[in-house]
Formats: structure tokens, sequence, C-alpha cells
């Protein structure tokens, strides 16, 4: 049995519109090529980005956590978290580890998204390994990475939040009459590889980052519906990011990104600055905006206090979406926890 139309369907949250929930839940299930969750603070979720920037931090570990929400109207139907963990191993242990400052490191990342309040549930979890190599060493310190990784995800529909047609008694919805969908709730998960590289150059007071990903290049299938044609098409990325000293207590931090993944791409360009406080230089106040492929103005507020960073982001929408009755909001807050063993002697940076 298939899904019907939106007379013969209705989904039991008061809280969104009957016809935008099927509309949405119709899109998900029976896209062919399902997409990536993607974050307005990409630059506060770099191994979503790529997984040569696992370990490529001014510290020995970093702890990320990310949390994004949409709703429209009085609903939250849209959210995705994240909780990553990367650190550098082996320190002083492998050849040219110390006399050529390479480094190794390893990462791993938790994910969690769901839509349509919660009836359309994804998992994903993943594990991520770089080698980072000094090139030369000069005035200019040039460094290249590698990165690869690997995903395990699983998508899972809530079928007993939604009511069919043949639950239908004439005077209402009978939830316990049987239905067919619920076998297609236990869909089985799949496995992708990642892998990506960057090259960065820097000096005492700059620093500048490029760097290119893919995700999922085995493209497995999806298992919706049964549909064998159903894959997880191929995400390419692209990335920058330039930090510098303005003076001795201003820093600007500018960064870039172009994705795109089946018929979707996205590009995110935007700058912050931070203050150093001249009476605590362990405070630094950020701030800057962003802009979203002709889709929203992003303002970005953070705050970092020796090795803990906060970040809290919204993003104003500008397309037309904004002149709909009910207009969409986007908030994102993001919390970074670093672990350094000695004094921190390099740029702050977001990436880093």
């Amino acid at each position: 049995m298939k899904l019907h139309a939106v007379k013969n369907v209705r989904i039991r949250s008061r809280a969104i519109k009957f016809g935008l929930l099927i509309t949405s839940l119709s899109g998900v299930i029976l896209t062919s090529h399902a997409q990536d969750p993607a974050f307005s603070q990409f630059f506060s979720s770099p191994l979503n980005i790529n997984p040569a920037l696992t370990a490529n931090i001014n510290a020995d570990w970093r702890v990320i956590s990310n949390l994004r929400d949409q709703w429209i109207g009085p609903a939250s139907p849209y959210a995705t978290g994240t909780v990553s963990y990367d650190r550098k191993i082996m320190q002083n242990k492998l050849p040219g580890m110390v006399e050529e400052k390479n480094t190794l490191g390893v990462g791993a990342m938790l994910m969690y998204d769901y839509a349509m309040s919660g009836v359309v549930k994804s998992t994903y979890a993943s594990v991520n390994m770089s080698y980072n190599v000094k090139l030369s060493e000069g005035f200019y310190l040039h460094r290249l990475a590698a990165g690869f990784g690997g995903i395990y995800g699983r998508r899972y529909v809530d079928f007993g939040r939604v009511d069919f047609e043949e639950q239908f008694t004439g005077t209402g919805f009978n939830v316990n009459l049987p239905t067919g969908e619920l076998a297609l709730s236990n869909m089985r998960g799949y496995f992708s590889s990642s892998a990506g590289l960057t090259y960065s150059i820097s000096s005492e007071r700059s620093n500048v980052d490029i760097g290119v990903a893919a995700f999922h290049l085995n493209r497995p299938k999806q298992t919706f519906l049964e549909d064998e044609h159903q894959i997880l098409a191929m995400r390419k990325v692209a990335h920058m990011n330039y930090e510098t000293y303005l003076n001795d207590y201003l820093l600007l931090n500018a960064n870039a990104i172009y994705q795109f993944q089946a018929d979707a791409s996205y590009y995110s360009i935007g700058a912050a600055l931070g203050y150093i406080l001249p009476t605590s230089t362990d405070v630094i106040l950020n701030g800057g905006f962003w802009y979203w492929s002709k889709n929203a103005i992003i303002p970005y507020v953070g705050i970092m206090y020796q090795n803990m960073q906060f970040g809290f982001s919204y993003d104003y929408t500008i397309s037309k979406l904004n002149i709909a009755p009910r207009k969409p909001h986007t908030w994102e807050v993001s919390l970074i926890i670093r672990g350094v063993s000695g004094p921190r002697q390099t740029i702050p940076c977001p990436w880093k």
C-alpha cells in the first residue's frame, strides 16, 4: 500500500498543518537522492565538512557539539544535532612526529536529524583518521593533510504516527487497525566512505586553509519503500578559511563553503571580527555575518574563554519564504572545548 493523496492521509500532530506534513513527508520518503544535513555554522562542525580536518587543531584534543532547530509557526518540525571528538595520537612516537612536526589524528562524530516533528528520523555515526604533514618551513609554514572516514547511517519512519485510509471508520481514525506500512519502519542501515584533503599556509600572524572533500564515495543504497534505486548521492565539498591579526586586540576570520549533492547545492560566505579584551586576554568576543545562497543572512555572535568557545546564530530569511504567512525560523548553537597541554601560541580560529 502507498501513501494516498492529502485528502486520504492525516498526521495526528496538532502542532503542524496537515498539508505541510504530507507534502514534506512525501518529499523525504519518495526522493531518490536523500541529502545530508547542513549547518549554518559550518565552521563549527569541521568533521561534517572534511575528514582531513580531523585533529587539524591548535590543541591536543577537541570536543564539539552543535544544535540546529528550524520551525514554522508554533511548531518545531526539523532539528539536527551533533557531538564529535577528535585528537592527535601517538605524538612523539612515530618517525618524523617530532622533527618534522607531522601529526596523526583520529575522531568520531554522532549526528541525529529528525523531520516532521519526529515522524522521520535519521542517525549517523562516523569514524575518521587523518595525517597532517609539514611540507616546508620558513617565514611561512606549508602543511598538507589527508583524511579518510567511514559512516554508518540509518533512517526511520514512525508510521505509527500516520493515519491511513484503511484506518478510517466513518467517524474518525482507529489507529489499532493494520495498514501494512509498519514493516517499513525497520529499514536497514547503510555504510559509506569519505575522503578529503586540506592545504594550509601559516605564519605568526596569519593562516589560510583550503580543502576539498567527498562523502558517500560508494553511493550506498537507501531502502525506503523497498526501492532499490534509491541511493545516497555523493556529497562534494570545497571550503576555505582565513584568519589574521588586524592589530594586537582585533582578529579577522573569513571563510566560505560550496557544497553540492544530487540536484541540490549551496554556498555560504562570511566573516567575523574577534575582539581580545585588553583587561583579560583569555576572553575573545566574536561577531559577524554570513550569506547563504540567496536564502538567508546569518548574524553570528560568540565568546571564547580560554579553551572554551560558544557560538549562536540565527538565519534571517531573505528568499520568497520570508513573505509566506508563516515564516521559517532557524537558530543554531555550538560549543567547542579544546584540551591544550601547553601555552597556546597560535591564532584563535573557529576551525581549530
